[in-house]
């Protein structure tokens, strides 16, 4: 039998913990997957060494870096990990989801991105927007240096030049579907892609704004379908 799990805060709602659980019941793997919600960090301690592999979820994405005892390049320069292997090595497959899901949506014109918060999530779109050729922005509701912007910023001229919006935060997410991020989404038009991070409800009021402008719109889901297959093939290197 082998150990499989997710930690974070909170997890009940673990697309991880359905997607793996199914999984190993599918194809009768011997093996089985628990969610464990963390009060703080230091609580992953006995799970390092309970555990084949994990995922790691808000808000730990870059608090278990100390915790490790090596990463690989990608999860290093991202400066976050959501995969940890039985060798306790970080490993980052949020931007090999995202690159894979949003690509479809991408045409010659989008040059430009705005990255919605500078979390975990937040650090691997940037990085995976930068692979794919765009240049990404993050805006913060309290911008900590000068190449980040703040919501005010945003201008009808920047959101006419950055035609790719992801959401990287929380807002929206179940069970608190009424909020969103708060970007002008009447300067929002057909030539914009919405992405969102978050996955559940399916239709974010986020997404919801963006289709009612014409935008092109996208959820998480492709890019959690990714990140969860990419992790498995690390687990079983």
């Amino acid at each position: 039998m082998r150990y499989y799990g997710i930690i974070g805060k909170p997890v009940a709602q673990s697309f991880s913990a359905k997607y793996f659980s199914e999984k190993f019941m599918r194809e009768h793997i011997d093996a089985q997957y628990e969610r464990y919600e963390l009060q703080s960090i230091e609580e992953v301690r006995p799970y390092l060494q309970q555990l084949d592999g994990f995922n790691v979820t808000i808000p730990y994405k870059q608090a278990i870096i100390p915790y490790l005892d090596s990463m690989d390049d990608t999860a290093a320069q991202i400066g976050a990990v959501n995969v940890v292997d039985r060798h306790h090595k970080g490993w980052n497959t949020d931007c090999i989801g995202f690159i894979n899901s949003i690509r479809p949506l991408l045409t010659p014109q989008d040059k430009l991105a705005l990255v919605l918060g500078t979390g975990g999530a937040a650090k691997a779109v940037h990085y995976g927007l930068r692979q794919l050729g765009i240049t990404p922005t993050y805006v913060s509701r309290t911008p900590s240096s000068p190449d980040m912007l703040g919501y005010n910023d945003l201008t009808p001229e920047i959101m006419a030049a950055h035609t790719v919006i992801v959401n990287c935060t929380p807002l929206g997410m179940f069970p608190k579907m009424d909020d969103c991020a708060p970007i002008p989404y009447s300067a929002v038009t057909s030539a914009h892609i919405l992405y969102d991070c978050v996955y559940n409800p399916e239709q974010t009021l986020f997404l919801r704004h963006g289709k009612e402008q014409g935008a092109r719109t996208q959820n998480g889901l492709g890019m959690l379908y990714g990140q969860a297959q990419a992790a498995w093939e690390i687990w079983n290197q």
